[in-house]
């Protein structure tokens, strides 16, 4: 992991000023370290650090990604409503998964139009709307 990544990497938790701990630093650094945006899964995440040569566990990833999310660093987007990949584009936006190899991608924003939602319930209010639009090979 070069130094650029890791300084990326704490500059992003001291952006919400979460405390910058080796485990959080060389997680962030793993997920903004080359500026890019990324989908990830706990688990992916977890190989990466490990073939970085982190010594993390899964379950520290998995509350590193749950605090990520909460300092409003990343997105959880749900696919079949077990699992959870982690986005670090923040920014309200479609996802297409690819069902074929269970990968995440993001789809144009500027394409999607929706014209219209249900009414909440009574008592409620929409907070947010969630597009995952699922693809597969054709055959």
């Amino acid at each position: 992991m070069t130094s650029e990544a890791v300084q990326r990497g704490t500059e992003w938790l001291g952006r919400v000023g979460l405390r910058p701990t080796r485990q959080r630093v060389a997680l962030a650094a793993l997920l903004v370290g080359d500026g890019r945006n990324r989908h990830v899964t706990a688990e992916s995440l977890f190989a990466a650090a490990k073939d970085e040569g982190d010594s993390v566990s899964l379950a520290t990833v998995y509350n590193t990604l749950r605090a990520f999310c909460d300092a409003g660093l990343m997105q959880e987007v749900t696919v079949d409503g077990s699992r959870s990949y982690f986005d670090t584009n923040i920014h309200e936006h479609p996802h297409f998964y690819w069902e074929d190899d269970g990968h995440l991608t993001d789809a144009p924003a500027d394409q999607m139009v929706i014209s219209r939602l249900p009414e909440a319930p009574p008592g409620a209010e929409i907070a947010s709307v969630d597009v995952v639009i699922r693809l597969r090979k054709r055959h």
